[in-house]
């Protein structure tokens, strides 16, 4: 062997003086060997393609070297390996006079990208840069599969196929020959390796073997290429309002850091709507920036008396922005501004088309158990309905009055590592400015006729700081005591409008319902609150289960509620009152800072849990509050009638409760009621119910809550959903939800949809309703579809507008 090695080193060296360049020359360099296993040659020069130091390894059971036509063949097992290529054939003859290899017999090529060639014979140059074959299929190392009845590679980088066919669905294992989902044929295809594009000449597409749509020529990035330029997939439909449209988008593909994508939209009855996004990202994050507009050719094909029909121009500037200071800070924004309040809604813009739009901006701080959050908000409700200003005229700004800019709220908590006094100590800072243009009497129907609603108009800023201190002492039977201190100190500042609940219009109200109006312009509160808690955990075990009761009691002693039933400080954050079984032990049961708890309040019950052996579990919990002694905040009416219908309005709360089982088979159900302490007549209730395994999720929720009249709703409210989703078969689901209201015997909402999903192909289709719950009559229609085509593109829209549908 080593004689033999020598003999071809020597021969090697013979070949580079000729200038041979490639792995040819170890066929060349053999000689008169005519059997060896394996052939190994080293320090060989290469092409400009290819590593100059690379090494060459060829394999087979014989090497013939046939002098007379100049040709060296190697057969049976032949494998090359040559500068990161790697051919595989049962037979390879080298031309020595064209400096070409013809294999045959199950080929297969692996270029150093990972794509593989396969064919029954390849005639291709000894750089492996151009080549001729019949019947052809590729793979690459993306899982993108070309197939021709020939192809041709030219220069190492561009390849031709004729008769071609392009699918990104790998074969069926079972069954070879059956068609794709879907496939590209075409006469044509040109796949370059230099400009990354793929292009297809005289093409059709086949879905499911069957001929769909025809296309004279078209180009797709290189499945390599992850940003490209190019036209991406367009959106169609048609409207109502706006007639048949299309949507055609153009991707710039500028740099690897930013990009710019614009649309041409036309509508053939508002005409043209142009966009342009604007993406740029960086070490530390990213930003966008979005921008839409039109001239609307017909605002009169609108209902008469709505956003839509009230300008000609119409526009919009959207942006967002994340970016990480460091890794405990992080700054960013989502704002959008427009000409008018419906502009993104009515033309489905992407990222301003949700019908609740909130612009703002933040800064948020994470340290271990340190949170700081600073933003600026603003609240657009994208409706078509005219806002009126507070003169009586009709307002067509972009702004509602009714909305309130958040300028801004602020949030910090401190909770610092080591104990302090034995226990924890907890330190909150809250503060929010608001200013509205015109009072929010919205939804609210109190019993006297003066005006009550959710805010009012002029400016309100309140600065909170608060802090709490516990521990807990364990007794020797086992018993938990939780001594607690927590103080709060409050300015707030208010600014009355001229509006429905100017100063003067509060004393109005005040008057006729009988309590304090105490009208000031500032506002300062103190509250401090002594606090005890007592837990007695008890467990009971079995052989195959455990079981904990905890009775467990709270006492907290505080003084009124500074102001308690005045109406002069602002409700803007403490509006929503639910008192169940999940806020039975909370200190103060109020949702915001602009309401506090006062009085001498006990609060007791039991709590259960249950690990009952076999994967089945169950927890509940029951209870009641008590007033003690002081001014019942929850019985002293603010502007939106805060604890009205709570429970918690009389010295004794009404019961709540809550119950959970969990089962091994995934049934899961849980219950939540609160009960009358007189008569134990149901005043609020939630019951759910699902199941769910890997095939079948099912999920149902009843809902009961008792009229409250001074809110605006003087009936019981009954309502039913019920969702599911099933996967029908390995790809395939369905999916559906509804709502039913047990009070006017409507379906309120109504969806269907199903969903296929394999790895090169994914279609989406949902369809929904939604009626109002007096007159049952239709709100709106929608209808969505979304395809998606692996390394082509996903198409198509799910819009949420009342008569738009686009694919």
């Amino acid at each position: 062997m080593r004689g033999v090695l020598s003999g071809l080193s020597r021969a090697v060296r013979t070949r580079r003086l000729l200038g041979a360049t490639t792995l040819a020359g170890v066929l060349a360099a053999t000689g008169s060997i005519v059997a060896m296993q394996p052939v190994i040659a080293q320090s060989i020069d290469l092409s400009a393609q290819t590593d100059p130091n690379a090494d060459m390894l060829l394999e087979a059971d014989t090497l013939v070297y046939d002098n007379d036509r100049n040709r060296i063949t190697a057969v049976g097992s032949v494998q090359i390996e040559y500068a990161g290529n790697r051919l595989v054939a049962q037979r390879v003859t080298y031309d020595r006079a064209t400096s070409r290899l013809i294999a045959s017999g199950g080929v297969e090529i692996i270029d150093p990208d990972g794509t593989r060639f396969q064919s029954d014979e390849i005639d291709v140059t000894d750089d492996f840069a151009d080549a001729f074959v019949r019947t052809l299929r590729v793979e690459t190392a993306e899982r993108v599969y070309f197939g021709a009845d020939s192809a041709e590679r030219r220069g190492g980088a561009v390849t031709e196929f004729e008769r071609g066919v392009y699918t990104a669905c790998e074969p069926c294992e079972e069954n070879p020959d059956k068609p794709p989902v879907w496939n590209i044929k075409a006469q044509k295809i040109i796949w370059n390796g230099e400009t990354k594009t793929v292009r297809f000449e005289r093409a059709r597409f086949e879905f499911l073997g069957v001929p769909l749509a025809w296309v004279p020529a078209f180009e797709i990035a290189d499945p390599t290429v992850e940003r490209k330029s190019g036209f991406l997939f367009p959106t169609f439909g048609n409207s109502e309002n706006l007639g048949s449209f299309l949507n055609i988008p153009y991707y710039f593909a500028l740099s690897p850091t930013y990009d710019l994508t614009v649309t041409a939209g036309g509508y053939t009855q508002q005409g043209f709507l142009g966009q342009a996004e604007w993406r740029q990202r960086f070490d530390n994050g990213q930003y966008n920036l979005r921008i839409a507009g039109i001239s609307q050719r017909d605002p009169d094909a609108f209902g008469a008396g709505t956003v839509d029909a009230q300008e000609t121009g119409r526009g919009l500037i959207a942006s967002r922005g994340d970016f990480t200071i460091n890794p405990r800070w992080r700054f960013g924004w989502d704002v959008m501004a427009q000409t008018d309040k419906n502009f993104g809604y009515t033309y489905n813009i992407e990222q301003a088309n949700a019908y609740d739009q909130i612009s703002q901006v933040y800064l948020t701080g994470l340290d271990g158990r340190n949170f700081f959050d600073l933003r600026a908000y603003h609240f657009t409700k994208q409706e078509a309905v005219l806002d009126f200003n507070a003169d009586g005229t009709r307002n067509v700004g972009a702004a509602s009055p009714l909305q309130p800019f958040v300028l801004p709220s602020f949030d910090y908590s401190l909770t610092p590592d080591g104990p302090i006094a034995g226990g924890e100590l907890t330190i909150d800072v809250n503060s929010q400015a608001l200013w509205r243009d015109r009072f929010d009497g919205r939804g609210f129907a109190r019993q006297s006729p003066s005006p009550t609603g959710r805010g009012l108009d002029g400016g309100s800023g309140r600065l909170t700081a608060e802090a709490e201190w516990k521990r807990t002492f364990i007794t020797g039977g086992g018993l938990l005591i939780t001594p607690s201190l927590h103080a709060r100190q409050d300015a707030i500042g208010v600014h009355f409008g001229d509006g429905a609940l100017s100063a003067e219009g509060i004393a109005n109200v005040a008057n006729a319902q009988g309590v304090a109006a105490d009208i000031r312009s500032a506002y300062y509160r103190s509250m401090a609150t002594a606090g005890l808690e007592a837990r007695w955990p008890v467990l009971f075990s079995t052989s195959s289960s455990t079981h904990v009761f905890e009775p467990m009691a709270q006492v907290f002693a505080r003084p009124d509620e500074p102001y308690g039933g005045s109406l002069g400080i602002p409700n803007e954050d403490a509006q929503s009152l639910v008192f169940d079984a999940t806020t039975l032990f909370e200190r103060d049961k109020f949702s915001g800072y602009d309401r506090i708890e006062g009085g001498t309040r006990a609060n007791v019950g039991i709590r259960y849990t249950g690990d009952l052996g076999g994967g089945w579990g169950a927890s509940a919990i029951f209870g009641q509050s008590y007033h003690l002694a002081g001014a019942n905040s929850y019985a002293s009416p603010d502007l939106v009638y805060a604890g009205a219908y709570s429970g918690l309005e009389d010295d004794v709360s009404d019961y709540v409760g809550m119950v959970g089982l969990s089962t091994p088979v995934g049934v899961s159900l849980a219950a939540g009621a609160r009960l009358d302490k007189d008569n134990l007549e149901v005043r609020r209730t939630d019951v759910a119910a699902s199941y769910a395994t890997p095939a079948v999720s099912l999920s149902t929720q009843y809902s009961f809550i008792d009229a409250q009249p001074d809110y605006g709703f003087t009936d019981d409210r009954h309502e039913v959903r019920v969702g599911g989703s099933a996967q029908v078969h390995e790809y395939w689901r369905v999916f559906g939800n509804a709502t039913f209201d047990l009070n006017t015997s409507n379906m309120v909402q109504r969806g269907i949809g199903f969903a296929y999903d394999d790895d090169c192909f994914g279609i989406n289709f949902t369809a929904s309703e939604t009626r109002g719950n007096i007159n049952n009559e239709v709100l709106s229609r929608d209808f969505g579809i979304n395809i998606s085509l692996r390394t082509l593109g996903d198409f198509g829209r799910t819009t949420s507008s009342t008569d738009t549908r686009t694919f």
